[in-house]
């Protein structure tokens, strides 16, 4: 594959995951908000649909990876982006006959299109190629740049404009980020994944992520998403309680969701520079940075700064992680390795989620930082550790 037809593919790739993104924005601003208006007297399952989306993610990790072993990444990424279709079609159904179990269902329809959606950084490797993994990873996942801006405002701006279905309008809008994600896939070449690329025999899936780098990857990962969204699932639902406005909400999500994207633009230079376990690292100590300036405040500047550092937090631990998984296994083994990854990283993402609803209305914005503290902590600690210790073996 030439030069150029690499840089559009991986560009193209950039602005499928930027609609992904876009749509889980959506989903992030305002899925609570809309359980809130569903639910009964009973709010504290406000974050179902939430975790519905993640559980979905988490249930069609290994199956995604299996699909697309098998047939190939862009028939995996079609099919993905058709279930995200129907969800929302679900989803946009049950908001106009009021049923929260109907739209919880399409939830995790569009959840279970993330996990396939969650393999474009992988692609992008295949695309680019072992020696550029880093900076095609970033580059990736910098297209949910545009899903900062646009997916949210989609929320703000569509929420009343089939009133009285209040919110049915972002739903519908999915489906049309679904159907521009199928265009840019038309121009996408990848190539087909060959589990026999490799010399070398397929090890046991459990001797690979038993390696201590592999082990720490797949942590920090895990650690990342899930803290990363314990918090955010939470914001929409302490933003309101606190009695500023789903419009502040919208704004301070957006801000996030930028800060998670923004910096992959030069996360994979930082990284070819200064190492996978030191940008674990600080991604773990941007992490107690937000809880920090969680709890020092409740005005909307707390709200805003503290999710800005959580979404830089997720960019480093996740990408990092992600890359520095990517050097653990050899190509007849990536398709396991991956879809166990993702399995479990989603898995943590989707109890953290449902978790963090409960905390929230039952305890309070206060206990829902101080939770997530100690992970992020232990995370910082071990990373600076490795790369202390990768450090002295090369000297």
């Amino acid at each position: 594959m030439s030069g150029s037809r690499v840089k559009l593919s991986i560009l193209l790739m950039a602005g499928a995951q930027a609609m992904l993104n876009s749509t889980t924005s959506i989903l992030i601003s305002s899925a609570s908000l809309v359980a809130l208006l569903l639910l009964g007297e009973d709010k504290s399952l406000a974050t179902l649909p939430v975790t519905a989306v993640v559980t979905g993610t988490a249930l069609a990790t290994i199956p995604a990876s299996m699909i697309m072993k098998r047939a190939g990444r862009k028939p995996g990424f079609y099919m993905g982006i058709s279930l995200g279709i129907l969800g929302a079609s679900l989803a946009a159904y049950s908001i106009y006959i009021s049923n929260f179990i109907g739209f919880s269902i399409g939830a995790m329809l569009i959840g279970m299109s993330t996990a396939f959606g969650n393999y474009y950084r992988f692609a992008a490797v295949d695309v680019a190629g072992p020696e550029n993994r880093s900076k095609a990873v970033s580059f990736v996942m910098a297209g949910g740049l545009i899903a900062g801006f646009i997916g949210p405002q989609i929320a703000k701006g569509t929420k009343e404009i089939f009133l009285p279905y209040t919110y049915l309008g972002p739903y519908l809008a999915i489906i049309g980020l679904g159907l521009l994600a199928m265009l840019f896939l038309v121009f996408v070449q990848i190539p087909k994944m060959k589990s026999e690329a490799h010399d070398e025999p397929a090890r046991p899936l459990w001797e690979i992520i038993t390696q201590p780098t592999a082990a720490i990857a797949i942590i920090s990962a895990m650690v990342g998403y899930a803290g990363m969204s314990f918090v955010m699932t939470a914001t929409p639902l302490a933003i309101v309680g606190c009695g500023l406005t789903a419009d502040d909400s919208f704004n301070v999500i957006s801000w996030h969701v930028v800060a998670m994207f923004g910096p992959s633009f030069f996360t994979g230079s930082l990284i070819a520079r200064f190492g996978e376990f030191r940008m674990i690292g600080m991604g773990s100590l941007l992490g107690v940075l937000c809880v920090i300036i969680a709890l020092m405040g409740v005005d909307i500047a707390n709200f805003w700064l503290a999710l800005v550092m959580l979404g830089i937090s997720w960019n480093f631990m996740f990408i990092g992680g992600t890359t520095l998984l990517t050097t653990t296994y050899r190509p007849s083994e990536a398709s396991k390795v991956q879809g166990l990854n993702d399995f479990l990283v989603f898995g943590s993402v989707a109890t953290a989620s449902l978790s963090a609803g409960i905390l929230q209305q039952k305890f309070g914005w206060e206990t829902v930082n101080y939770t997530v503290l100690p992970f992020f902590i232990a995370i910082a600690l071990l990373a600076f550790y490795k790369s202390r210790q990768r450090s002295a073996l090369a000297a």
